[in-house]
């Protein structure tokens, strides 16, 4: 049977009347969770919040599990972002994210865990296009964490995503390492010095100047190697899983080993490498979703 955990974090009957368009969805897909025949499935609402950093409705896609949670009656959550030119739904669409979601809380291999995927215009930084990491910070979580019964603290917040997503996981878990308890970067386009010609950063208007040619200035100063004496000097760990398709046409699988490399030395008990047998692709990422997912949510900060 269907449950919503009841508690002194859930939503109040006011706030959700007053923002009944974006809870309408979610009681819709309870009742259809509760004629299936199908047991303890999460439901996924897609809907968009307001962002002040935006000036523009920001779009999200969450994925809510049919089960209480188990620590300190709080969700842990994690921030699943998607490549470049993606959107919110890449990983319901494309990477089987609620099937794989629903199985492994089902299993006990994860804990029961609200899994939100924001969209972006941008490569997750301020990019000429729109200040995408000022709103991730400003606007998103703090939404989530006022709207969900979710945990505050970085013991139960954690960050992953795909190519330019694994970009952005990257960027914000070094950044910002007192915020998040691991982070995911699977096939991570942290290309160093400067990405491939092959690669979509050098056309994403997140990177293009007011002359439309890609500002190596913009990548240098975002990518990882500049914010890795801040990281070292905060002196607290992120453990970081880390992997990539072993024909990815962008070679991934080297920058991939590079950053693990550089992670390892540092932390040598909390950083994960696999490369695989395949390319930058879906069938890579879908592949690898479930060991990012029990690698993020069996940590304990």
């Amino acid at each position: 049977m269907l449950r919503i955990p009841i508690h002194s974090q859930m939503i109040t009957m006011t706030y959700a009347l007053k923002h009944l368009s974006l809870y309408l969805p979610l009681l819709v897909c309870f009742g259809l969770a509760l004629s299936s025949p199908l047991s303890r499935a999460g439901v996924v609402v897609h809907s968009t919040m307001d962002s002040q950093a935006l000036q523009a409705p920001y779009p999200l896609t969450v994925y809510i599990p049919d089960r209480e949670p188990t620590r300190d009656s709080l969700y842990p959550v994690v921030y699943l972002l998607h490549g470049s030119f993606g959107s919110e739904n890449d990983w319901l669409a494309s990477g089987n994210l609620k099937s794989t979601a629903d199985r492994l809380i089902a299993s006990g291999k994860i804990p029961p865990a609200l899994i939100v995927m924001p969209g972006s215009q941008s490569w997750w930084l301020n990019g000429y296009n729109e200040p995408a990491e000022k709103a991730f910070f400003e606007d998103l979580i703090p939404y989530i964490e006022a709207s969900y019964p979710t945990a505050r603290t970085r013991a139960g917040r954690f960050v992953a995503g795909l190519s330019a997503g694994g970009y952005g996981a990257t960027r914000f878990a070094l950044k910002y390492p007192e915020l998040f308890g691991a982070a995911a970067a699977m096939s991570p386009a942290t290309y160093v010095p400067l990405p491939p010609k092959n690669s979509s950063a050098h056309r994403h208007p997140a990177f293009l100047d007011a002359d439309g040619r890609f500002d190596e200035q913009l990548w240098q100063h975002s990518n990882y190697p500049a914010l890795w004496d801040d990281y070292i000097a905060k002196n607290i760990t992120v453990p970081f899983y880390i992997n990539s398709g072993d024909h990815d046409e962008f070679n991934i699988a080297h920058h991939a080993t590079v950053l693990f490399s550089k992670l390892r030395d540092v932390q040598p008990e909390a950083t994960e490498l696999r490369i695989l047998d395949g390319a930058h692709d879906w069938q890579v990422w879908e592949q690898t979703l479930p060991e990012a997912l029990i690698f993020l949510l069996t940590q304990h900060p």
